[in-house]
């Protein structure tokens, strides 16, 4: 597959739904994590055109390093627990901030931003990496987006 297939629609729901099944089909069977990154970042930031879409890849034990991404110029290194992205490492869990401006430590790698979603990946029970997503429209992110962005990375790493 080379060109991302979506209906036109204002329903989040079902853009994730059409997206999630778009992106099975773009991995496929493909092991290499980096690639179904790469595509992934494009897909979701074609889909809903947010301002920034990317990868942040467990470096070692306390330090994330830019990975395949999708937006401008990035932050290269975040340490753990900084940040929306090393809190969201820290914590394990996926976590949405409706305002950055008001999230303590925020990292502020574009002015732009407005609203966050960071979303862990696990492999063999560990974070590997975590999914950042940034928009420039505040409270941009809610239920909706974690659930479908938790079943898309899911895909992402194969054993």
């Amino acid at each position: 597959m080379e060109e991302l297939k979506l209906p036109a629609t204002a329903d989040k729901k079902e853009l994730y739904e059409y997206l999630t099944k778009q992106i099975e089909s773009i991995i496929g069977n493909e092991k290499n994590v980096i690639a179904n990154m790469a595509n992934v970042a494009a897909a979701i930031r074609q889909a809903f055109d947010f301002l920034w879409v990317g990868f942040y890849l467990c470096d070692n034990d306390d330090e994330l390093v830019l990975g395949p991404f999708q937006g401008a110029i990035a932050c290269i290194r975040i340490k753990f627990g900084r940040g929306v992205c090393g809190t969201a490492w820290k914590l394990q869990r996926s976590v949405i901030v409706d305002d950055v401006d008001k999230f303590p430590g925020h990292i502020a790698c574009n002015a732009a931003s407005k609203s966050e979603i960071v979303v862990p990946l696990f492999k063999n029970n560990k974070v590997f990496a975590v999914l950042d997503i940034d928009s420039d429209k505040l409270t941009a992110f809610d239920e909706i987006d974690k659930k479908a962005l938790e079943n898309i990375v899911k895909m992402i790493i194969k054993d």
